[in-house]
């Protein structure tokens, strides 16, 4: 990890991968450090891939490390879904703004 937001990583057949990095916190109720991120590629859906793995905040060890419970996973997609809904009314927010510049 680095301050500019991106992340290098490695997939399993060895490419290197640049992605750009979310969010991270710490969890009170697992004691883990987590990082969620993506690498912009889209699903057979049109959604973007975003991934998650718990992280050393110290930096001493740089590897990340596969979430590990189905706790791990809810903890993970209740920020994801938060964080959704807050960006859609960011961007509702914006609209409304600019068909009122529009309307003057």
């Amino acid at each position: 990890m680095n301050e500019n937001g991106k992340l290098k990583i490695t997939n399993d057949k060895g490419e290197s991968i640049d992605c750009d990095i979310l969010f991270t916190f710490d969890s009170d109720e697992t004691h883990k450090s987590y990082i969620a991120y993506t690498d912009n590629s889209k699903d057979e859906n049109g959604n973007v891939r975003v991934y998650a793995n718990t992280y050393d905040p110290t930096g001493k060890d740089l590897s990340l490390q596969p979430l590990t419970s189905e706790k791990e996973w809810k903890v993970i997609e209740n920020i994801l879904i938060s964080v959704q809904e807050k960006m859609n009314e960011v961007q509702e927010a914006g609209e409304e703004t600019d068909e009122e510049s529009r309307n003057d």
